[in-house]
Order: C-alpha cells, then sequence, then structure tokens
C-alpha cells in the first residue's frame, strides 16, 4: 500500500506480527478465501497475512476512519500514484486483500479492493468523494482535505500537487471485521 492521506503501512514489532497472523487465521477461518494453501503453496498456517496499515496520518484519524469503513459509510479511499512509484509499491488492483489496523497498530478488519480507477485530481468524481464517507461527502470537501493532507507528504518527494495529478481511487468491501 502506497503511502498517503488514507492509508499507512504498518511498523510492525514481533508481538505486533503475532497479533496480525493470529487475525489473518480467524478471518481466512471466518470468510470463503478458497484454498489459499494450493495458491500460496504452503498449509494455512503456512500463508503470509495480506499488507496491514491503518487510515489517516495519526493514531486518531485511523480510528475515526476506521470506525467509517465498519459502519458500511466508508467504502472507499483515495491515494497518489506518485506516492506508490516513489515507494516501490505496486497500485492497488481488484481482489487485493489488506489488513486494517486501529489507531494502536491492532487488527481489526479484512477488506478486499473491489474497484480501482486512476483519474486525474481535477476529475475525481462526487461519487467517489461521498464514497469515502468523510465531512460531509462533498467534492468541494474531498479536494480541500486532500490538498491540505497531501501538500506535505509530496513536499516530502518533491512533488507538488496539480490538477492533473494521478489519484488512485480505490473500493473495498470489508470480508471481516474484528
Amino acid at each position: 500500500m502506497g503511502v498517503s492521506d488514507d492509508a499507512k503501512p504498518a511498523r510492525t514489532d514481533p508481538a505486533q506480527t503475532e497479533r496480525i497472523a493470529e487475525f489473518w487465521e480467524v478471518a481466512r477461518a471466518s470468510v470463503d478465501l478458497g484454498d489459499l494453501g494450493a495458491v500460496a503453496g504452503g498449509p494455512p498456517k503456512d500463508v503470509a497475512p495480506p499488507p496491514a496499515w491503518s487510515f489517516g496520518d495519526s493514531p486518531g484519524l485511523a480510528d475515526e476512519l476506521l470506525a467509517l469503513v465498519l459502519e458500511g459509510r466508508k467504502t472507499a479511499a483515495a491515494s497518489l500514484v506518485v506516492e506508490y512509484e516513489d515507494v516501490g509499491d505496486p497500485l492497488p488492483a481488484p481482489g487485493d486483500l489488506s489488513i486494517v489496523l486501529d489507531g494502536r497498530a491492532e487488527p481489526r478488519a479484512l477488506i478486499r479492493t473491489t474497484r480501482v480507477e486512476i483519474v486525474p485530481f481535477a476529475e475525481v468524481t462526487v461519487e467517489h468523494a461521498s464514497l469515502e464517507g468523510e465531512g460531509d461527502r462533498t467534492l468541494e470537501a474531498w479536494r480541500t482535505e486532500h490538498r491540505r493532507a497531501w501538500q506535505g507528504p509530496l513536499a516530502s518527494f518533491g512533488h507538488e500537487l496539480d490538477p492533473s495529478m494521478p489519484v488512485v481511487c480505490e473500493r473495498f468491501a470489508v470480508l471481516f471485521p474484528a
């Protein structure tokens, strides 16, 4: 997952790694994911969990956005293509699984990416802004908040936000809430 206003990769320690693995085992047992052992080449306990990350840029925001996800209000996220490129992460794709962490870096949900569109910042739709579920769900508020949130990270990568900058508009579904 690229570093963005909507998703931060987890910084793991051995205890957190174990909690994520335990969550993954429970989530996999609760959701029909097919025979992952056959696909991944090993028994269930040897299948590595998907990437774990939290929404937002602070523990408080991570909890706030996770609550919207668990309520079903937030079913979309946005990030910048350049953020993935600058850290060498692959872009999200339909079918990708992720473990969403809360503000204390505890695993709280397993989600699956259902749709990905890449559009210029100026062409993000009203529908996408609403599906992100934040604030008043308007496109104007979405643009204002994302400009604010992306300014600092972009500057650290030597970039500046402009209307043509490609945005990854990702939709997802919660498969398993903790």
